[in-house]
């Protein structure tokens, strides 16, 4: 018999959207993505990180990126139309977002920002991201993840 899988907000709002998805628990004392995808079985290229930034017009932007690469921070600068961005600290984090370091998805976060994501999703079937939890992750459609966001696609990785 299989564990019932706890429900994070993450998986409620994709249930009210009507949104299929796949939820997956992992040890939640794995930090590093790469390690999270291989625990998952999942190819590391499918598995996306949830980054939150500042720009130079004050606002945050939240960018999506496979986990076996880096923000390019020009790249997502020019995306959203600002001069440039940059990292928010961690200890911001949770107030901005209600998220926690690991556990941070582009789904549910306190109040909507434009939220960018990867290119490189968009010819993958699925891609696996934070279900809002650590040791928590969804798999869903790129498309499906935009539309639930109000994201658009652009080159914003490097690798």
């Amino acid at each position: 018999m299989s564990k019932k899988v706890e429900k994070t907000n993450v998986m409620r709002t994709l249930d009210t959207l009507g949104i299929s998805y796949t939820a997956y628990e992992y040890d939640n004392t794995l930090t590093d993505g790469a390690h999270v995808a291989a625990s998952l079985g999942k190819d590391p290229s499918c598995v996306f990180k949830t980054l939150v930034t500042v720009g130079h017009d004050r606002k945050n932007y939240v960018f999506v990126v496979p986990v076996t690469g880096s923000l390019d921070l020009k790249a997502a600068a020019a995306s959203v139309g600002v001069k440039n961005v940059e990292m928010i600290p961690q200890k911001q984090l949770l107030p901005l977002t209600g998220y926690i370091h690991g556990g941070c998805s582009p789904i549910g976060m306190k109040k909507k920002f434009t939220t960018v994501i990867d290119e490189s999703a968009e010819d993958k079937e699925k891609i696996v991201f934070s279900a809002g939890k650590v040791g928590h992750q969804v798999e869903t459609s790129p498309q499906d993840l935009a539309n639930a966001v109000g994201a658009k696609f652009a080159k914003i990785a490097s690798a």
